[in-house]
């Protein structure tokens, strides 16, 4: 009939319109990441479409490890691994300092799946170290943590789903120290109004705009001294946790 063409019609032109006015705003702003075709870039803006790119660099270690590279991250990329049916691992990598990544890990010789990698590599050039010179002037010379791979299900339950741990696309960071020698601990700051508890907040907003999950003390007590950060593929429209 005449007017459902018509109204199929306007729905055609609507999406047109709202699409010609993403590529512009996106284009405008110098974000092409905003966008959700655009090649991800480690060394773009981060972007609405960040995050879900990121993730599904899980799909493909060949193009995780050419973005690293392309980036200047300096890695080694570690042999597959496999413990029984659920853990283990196929693109896991082992951060390394210098290039441009200058920052550390404690304990060192961190491996994390390449997702986890690129993700880390963002979240301090677009938002840890800036968010250190705010706060403290000096920049992070260190991310403390409590591992990433670990054949485990959530809570260490026996029956619950696994964890992103156990195939290494997550990592628990404890804390931050800074080139001036302060420490700035999840537990033990994250509560409060001065420039520590303000820190936190700010990397912990930061990272729900490129890991899948994000999750703080605020979200229960068993992360009451850790940020859970991880990349869940949930694909690129899928959803994203901010707690």
């Amino acid at each position: 009939m005449r007017w459902v063409r018509r109204i199929a019609g306007w729905i055609v032109g609507l999406g047109v319109a709202a699409t010609l006015a993403l590529v512009a705003w996106a284009l405008l702003r110098g974000r092409p990441q905003d966008l959700p075709w655009t090649p991800l870039d480690l060394g773009q803006p981060v972007g609405l479409f960040t995050g879900a790119k990121l993730a599904g660099l899980g799909d493909d270690f060949a193009q995780c490890q050419a973005l690293l590279t392309r980036a200047g991250v300096n890695y080694i990329a570690l042999p597959p691994r496999r413990d029984g049916a659920q853990c283990g691992y196929e693109d896991g990598v082992r951060l390394a300092t210098g290039g441009a990544r200058r920052i550390g890990f404690a304990p060192r010789d961190l491996g994390v799946a390449c997702p986890v990698a690129a993700a880390l590599a963002m979240w301090e050039w677009n938002v840890v170290q800036p968010a250190a010179q705010r706060h403290f002037g000096a920049p992070v010379t260190a991310i403390e943590h409590f591992g990433s791979y670990n054949c485990r299900r959530i809570a260490g339950r026996d029956s619950s789903t696994w964890s992103q741990h156990a195939t290494a696309d997550a990592i628990d960071v404890a804390g931050f120290r800074l080139a001036d020698g302060t420490r700035v601990r999840v537990l033990g700051d994250w509560q409060g109004e001065d420039a520590k508890a303000a820190f936190l907040r700010e990397v912990h907003d930061g990272a729900c705009k490129l890991f899948a999950t994000t999750l703080s003390p605020d979200y229960n007590a068993a992360h009451a001294d850790h940020l859970h950060l991880d990349q869940a593929n949930r694909g690129m429209m899928g959803w994203r946790a901010c707690r």
